[in-house]
């Protein structure tokens, strides 16, 4: 019989029954508790059947389980249908597919690691070792400092010391840095180092820097974050995870071509800014002559005929604002960034133009630059749907919508719209998920959001209604994803063979 596609049983030690899919552990509400207490090391998958991105994982996750066994790992790999064991899902806060959690003697944190099978493994078997590689001597330290761009290094002389431990408690956190730990005297003199101390060596901007903050793992952690990104960084694969995966929220980018004969001279502008803002801003600079780069000009509304252009980007806020000035100088540059702390800025918001025929049906299509003139008149009950062109679920309620409009179509009172939300933005509307349905009440504008069944009889009388919910929001279909429309888009686009990339 083939083992791969059959299910063996495995039995723990308090005798809890366990499935074992193509070597990974088949948890369930019954088995949880009793799988992660039996295994001090565990990697959990919350995965849906139906999801895409999970069944992509699935071949890769299974070759990382039998790699594991193979050399004998004490490191499992579970998973969870979270569909079905939703409490599971529920108490670990799982609201994406598919999620992954590390539980390390029974402690969870999150997986942000690769998703192959060999980045998984490697991920894995760095969390068996300690957090912190002990060195006893230069050239030990050495070849650790060369193969890596950061490396973090802990002088104490007693390595059971309180400060050691929080050291090493960061280093055990940190599933991206590199850290060595040392308590040798040849060491400690070639790093200059005079007193229990951690030192961060990097192949940028000033090559090694040591914390001078209280010794406390949170601290710590910040420091290593900050010192870990250049003064500028470059917008390229290797280093998204750290910029926008960084606690420093507040980002400055500078869109222009790396190959300009003015690079240097914008990059040598940009440094003082950077440094006197380290901590506070992340400071990036977008290749503009790099395809992989197009989204970014899009994001903000901007074309190469446009740049050099600097923006900032709130990531909390979700705002943007594009500096009026192309002249890419260090005094312009701090004042833009000084006008931003003091709430000086203006938010840009994107807009496509007003369509010539933007009222001639039923349906009204509006877009920025007439959003306000439209859905804010108070004469008027204006429903708008805020739509994605590749959302699923926004090209279903189309027709529906249409018929909406005809039905309201001769009302002196009501509009029913429809917005792009991908090309346009308003202040008046947060829109986290695709589609929005939002009803701009007459006289007051005040907003009700829609959170019914998307058939016609319910948006009708929802409207007339003034804005009253008759019904509950219907439970979502088999295939259906509350939560994740950028997977949605994602699958619609592998299906159409796009090559599209998710917006900045």
């Amino acid at each position: 019989m083939n083992l791969l596609l059959c299910f063996v049983i495995v039995g723990l030690a308090q005798g809890a029954e366990i499935e074992l899919d193509n070597g990974v552990l088949v948890l369930t509400q019954g088995n949880f508790d009793d799988a992660i207490k039996e295994n001090e090391l565990i990697l959990v998958e919350f995965y849906a059947p139906w999801c895409g991105h999970c069944k992509s994982l699935a071949p890769e996750y299974e070759k990382a389980a039998k790699s594991l066994s193979e050399s004998e790992s004490p490191i499992k790999l579970a998973k969870v249908d979270a569909t079905i064991e939703k409490e599971l899902g529920t108490r670990f806060g799982v609201q994406g597919y598919p999620t992954l959690k590390f539980f390390k003697n029974g402690s969870p944190k999150d997986f942000n690691g690769p998703r192959d099978a060999e980045g998984i493994v490697s991920w894995l078997n760095k969390k068996m070792g300690p957090p912190a590689k002990e060195i006893t001597t230069v050239e030990e330290a050495k070849a650790v400092t060369d193969k890596n761009n950061i490396v973090v290094i802990g002088f104490f002389k007693k390595q059971e010391a309180e400060e050691a431990k929080e050291f090493l408690k960061t280093a055990d956190d940190d599933d991206e840095t590199t850290y060595l730990i040392t308590s040798e005297t040849k060491v400690w003199d070639d790093y200059k180092v005079k007193k229990d101390s951690i030192v961060i060596i990097k192949k940028f901007d000033e090559g090694k820097t040591t914390y001078e903050g209280k010794i406390k793992s949170e601290d710590i952690k910040k420091w290593v974050a900050v010192e870990s990104l250049p003064l500028i960084s470059e917008f390229v694969q290797d280093q998204l995870n750290k910029i926008f995966g960084s606690e420093i929220k507040v980002h400055l980018l500078l869109l222009s071509p790396k190959t300009g004969e003015n690079y240097e001279a914008q990059m040598a502008a940009m440094k003082p800014v950077a440094k006197a803002n380290k901590g506070k801003i992340i400071f990036v600079h977008v290749d503009s002559e790099n395809n992989e780069t197009a989204q970014v000009l899009e994001f903000f509304g901007l074309k190469k005929d446009d740049l050099p252009k600097y923006v900032i980007l709130e990531l909390e806020k979700n705002a943007k604002y594009v500096s009026d000035n192309t002249n890419v100088v260090e005094k312009e540059i701090a004042q833009f960034v000084s006008d931003f702390f003091a709430n000086k800025l203006v938010k840009t918001l994107k807009s496509a133009e007003i369509p010539e025929d933007w009222d001639k049906e039923a349906v009204k299509v509006l877009v920025g630059k007439n959003f306000k003139d439209v859905a804010l008149d108070k004469s008027k009950n204006v429903f708008v749907e805020f739509y994605a062109p590749w959302c699923g679920h926004c090209k279903s309620l189309a027709p529906i919508w249409d018929k909406l409009g005809e039905h309201f179509k001769d009302s002196k009172d009501v509009i029913i719209a429809k917005m792009d939300s991908i090309d346009n933005e308003v202040e008046e509307a947060e829109v986290q998920g695709f589609p929005t349905l939002k009803l701009f009440k007459k006289d007051t504008n005040e907003i009700v959001d829609y959170a019914g069944k998307r058939e016609l009889d319910d948006l009708v009388k929802f409207i007339e209604s003034g804005g009253e919910q008759t019904t509950e929001t219907p439970p979502l279909e088999e295939g259906e994803q509350e939560i994740d429309d950028e997977e949605e888009k994602e699958e619609e686009e592998e299906e159409e063979d796009e090559n599209k990339k998710d917006e900045l």
